[in-house]
């Protein structure tokens, strides 16, 4: 095969072939490290975001459908949801009659108004409450009576910790942030409830309440894993072990609450709710949404992973409309 005689780096090509400079090599190398690098770091970004879209899946024995129709079957009550134009939007539990407690329809709407929310490109933050001045009381017992069997507990316990667990931790996924405003009774699914928000705000009068020992039960919607976070392992124990009442005063101490509102009228603490929250979520939407991914990704990721998620929404924002129009501002820091 004939060869060609070619200046000092560059190889020797045989008939056909181009002459590539040694450096082209190299540079071809590197590239396609780098192109691989990407494709594995974009493959398992995907992966972790379908591990947080559901914490179970059929290597569990959770098949989401059956579970929902089996859950469909008890009615009653009602999850809405409005979004206001200021970027916040209110999740209302609607079923005063049994102290809003959840009716199988309501676990399921519930997953439907987050996945609506996850939707909401412009939200900046939730608040969720109860209809009639009351929070709520957990699971409805007609439901817990008709699936007391041991396989449809644990199906239910799985499809609302996949629930709650979307509303509080999926990274990049709900960046809003989160208020549970606490009026009357926040009784067992009620309690867990409240700590997959990033704040609670209790009015006068009302109570968290882990009830679940009374019931010969323990935490099943993630509620016990989350409160040890929030107010450690002691004082987690005493909660649960104790099924202790925890109003205002004991929960703004125990680090459950951030602060107690002055009044225990529902459209009041409503609108009180909404000036605390609008502190936070105040500015452009991209801000705060970036900031509270921020946050999610320090709680939920080993500090590697969180640092580099950091670098990544940092690069989101910066040279972003509200970062160019603060240089121009130019705003001065009190």
């Amino acid at each position: 095969m004939k060869s060609f005689c070619l200046k000092k780096g560059v190889r020797k090509a045989s008939l056909g072939q181009t002459a590539i400079p040694k450096s082209r090599d190299f540079g071809i190398a590197e590239m396609a490290l780098a192109l691989w690098k990407n494709f594995l770091q974009i493959t398992m970004k995907r992966i972790l975001q379908q591990r947080r879209l559901s914490l179970y899946n059929g290597a569990h024995g959770y098949e989401e459908e059956l579970i929902k129709k089996k859950l469909q079957q008890f009615s009653g009550g009602s999850v809405n949801l409005v979004k206001e134009d200021n970027g916040i939007a209110i999740l209302t539990l609607n079923n005063p009659k049994l102290m809003n407690a959840f009716t199988g329809t309501m676990m399921v709407e519930l997953q439907e108004r987050v996945t609506e929310l996850e939707n909401w490109k412009d939200g900046k933050g939730l608040i969720i409450h109860g209809a009639g001045n009351t929070f709520c009381s957990g699971s409805d017992l007609n439901v817990v009576k008709e699936i007391s069997n041991s396989q449809d507990g644990m199906n239910m316990c799985m499809f609302m910790q996949n629930t709650l667990t979307r509303l509080m931790s999926l990274l990049c996924r709900l960046p809003l942030i989160s208020v549970a405003l606490v009026q009357g009774k926040a009784f067992g699914g009620g309690a867990e409830l409240t700590t997959a928000c990033d704040f609670r705000l209790m009015t006068p009068g009302s109570e968290i309440r882990f009830v679940h020992k009374r019931m010969g039960l323990v935490p099943g919607w993630g509620g016990g894993a989350r409160l040890v976070r929030l107010v450690g392992s002691g004082a987690a124990l005493q909660l649960l072990a104790g099924a202790e009442r925890v109003g205002p005063e004991r929960a703004l101490a125990l680090g459950l609450a951030e602060l107690a509102l002055p009044s225990a009228d529902e459209a009041a603490a409503l609108a009180e709710a909404r000036a605390w929250l609008s502190q936070y979520t105040d500015g452009p939407a991209a801000v705060v949404r970036a900031a509270k991914k921020v946050v999610t990704a320090a709680r939920e990721l080993p500090l590697e992973d969180a640092l580099r998620t950091e670098k990544g929404i940092f690069g989101t924002v910066w040279g972003g409309p509200a970062n160019l129009e603060a240089l121009v501002r130019r705003p001065k820091h009190k």
